[in-house]
């Protein structure tokens, strides 16, 4: 028999994405906040924003990454 966690787990993954999304947030939002932690993840967000306005970004998208990394291991693209 399914434990509650394996319930609840199917049927978030069953949800459409909109709502997963919500959901993760919401109980992202549930937990003890680390003021530190979230302070150093905002100032990380608001760095590479300005960094990506002023075109100073490293931007590659992922299929670009992935390939490289996967080149870099000696695995086939």
């Amino acid at each position: 028999m399914p434990t509650a966690y394996e319930r609840l787990h199917a049927e978030a993954l069953s949800l459409p994405e909109d709502e997963r999304a919500r959901l993760a947030e919401e109980l992202m939002a549930s937990l003890p906040a680390d003021a530190e932690l979230l302070a150093a993840w905002a100032a990380e967000a608001e760095r590479r924003i300005d960094a990506e306005a002023a075109g100073e970004a490293d931007a590659r998208d992922y299929d670009t990454v992935l390939r490289e990394l996967r080149a870099g291991l000696g695995r086939p693209a």
